[in-house]
């Protein structure tokens, strides 16, 4: 199955936030037919890209994770990431869990984007 016209091929996909939007079959898809040209962007722990639950729905493989620091990065490691997910829920000792609300804003997807290029 091809999802794009191809007389039309886009020169990228990008995505800052999104939720999940595919079952595996549809993702396999994407993967396959957009490969190099999906980015799919998370700022750490963003809510929004964890709804709605797995396994009814998934992301495609495109990942680039916004990190506690603001560092975009290609792959995070499971320790690391979760080590890093840690980092930020504890950030704001008062209120926890409001950094999964803090980091969905495109705003902060703009300012790491945007520290990453100098």
């Amino acid at each position: 199955m091809r999802l794009e016209e191809p007389r039309l091929l886009a020169d990228g996909i990008y995505t800052y936030g999104q939720p999940r939007t595919c079952d595996r079959l549809l993702a396999a898809v994407c993967d396959q037919d957009f490969a190099q040209r999906m980015f799919r962007f998370v700022n750490n722990n963003d809510i929004v890209p964890q709804l709605p639950p797995e396994p009814a729905y998934t992301h495609v493989e495109a990942l680039r994770y916004i990190d506690t620091s603001g560092k975009v990065r290609d792959s995070m490691p499971l320790l690391t990431g979760l080590g890093d997910r840690a980092k930020g829920l504890t950030a704001d000792m008062l209120a926890p869990a409001s950094d999964t609300l803090r980091d969905h804003p495109v705003r902060r997807h703009i300012e790491a984007l945007e520290k990453n290029l100098g």
